[in-house]
């Protein structure tokens, strides 16, 4: 099984909303990486996978600031069901967040360290937990006001039914969410349904998730879950090309308020938009 990101996103929000917090009361920052993971069936305990996408999307919110990313990772998965993984991505939203509260930061790629245990309880039914590192490697941490590495811990049901395919996620914050302050015991729901078509290996695929965000702004009244929580969906397309290629169109949105989720254009980062991405697996 590979933990390589879907193309959503929520990476961009944490970083932008605790700078922008420092001039403005309606900003601070969230940010991104792995881990809706997209199951890949493989020969072997050993897989890699290389991904090219128009825009790198973390729940949602663009990590890129609308522009194309290289991903790429691999995973290690033993027969007992313990499983460990490394994904990355480049990225642009810490120098923008930074940018956007006038000060200078660096961090192009996210490194995503995870490892767990799967449990197959019942023909088609497979449990699975385990622990997130999300790590930006990162000059002048200073520009924020939290780290913007992130712990998660999470628990996600396996479902298949025929030509029906699918997880249902739940994913919990052990530190500040990317770089939002406050923000420890934040959470991610996830629901993600896939329909194999049988034709010309074409699958329908639809995600929604909420992300909650816990905590109160950082020197204000008001709660961090008031401005930055938030719902996300997916609806779009996948196709296998054979030899470890496939190919994804989506549509992802967001409700994500205004001023919360923002570029240095002062751009919506959750604003709907079209997807498209071609991987290769190893």
């Amino acid at each position: 099984m590979s933990h390589s990101r879907t193309i959503t996103a929520l990476g961009l929000t944490a970083a932008i909303m605790t700078t922008s917090v420092m001039t403005n009361a309606l900003a601070q920052t969230s940010a991104t990486p792995t881990a809706e993971p997209v199951s890949v069936v493989t020969s072997g305990p050993f897989t890699a996978n290389l991904t090219l996408t128009n825009d790198y999307r973390y729940r949602g919110i663009s990590q890129s600031n609308f522009r194309p990313a290289i991903q790429g990772g691999f995973d290690y998965a033993h027969s007992s069901g313990l499983y460990i993984g490394n994904w990355n991505s480049s990225i642009s939203w810490i120098s923008d967040s930074a940018s956007l509260a006038g000060n200078n930061a660096s961090a192009p790629i996210e490194m995503d360290f995870y490892g767990g245990f799967k449990y197959e309880w019942s023909k088609g039914f497979t449990a699975d937990v385990g622990i997130l590192q999300y790590y930006y490697p990162t000059t002048n941490l200073s520009a924020f006001a939290a780290n913007p590495n992130t712990t998660e811990i999470y628990a996600a049901q396996n479902f298949t039914f025929d030509a029906v395919t699918g997880y249902l996620k739940f994913s919990w914050a052990a530190s500040t969410l990317f770089g939002t302050a406050n923000s420890a015991g934040s959470n991610y729901t996830d629901l993600t349904v896939n329909y194999d078509t049988g034709v010309w290996g074409l699958a329908l695929n639809a995600h929604v998730g909420y992300q909650y965000v816990a905590g109160q702004i950082a020197g204000g009244g008001m709660s961090n879950s008031s401005l930055f929580s938030y719902t996300d969906w997916k609806l779009g397309v996948t196709k296998d090309f054979g030899s470890g290629f496939s190919g994804s169109m989506a549509y992802v949105g967001t409700n994500a308020k205004d001023g919360s989720y923002i570029n240095p254009q002062l751009q919506n980062l959750g604003k709907g938009g079209f997807l498209i991405s071609l991987t290769k697996t190893f």
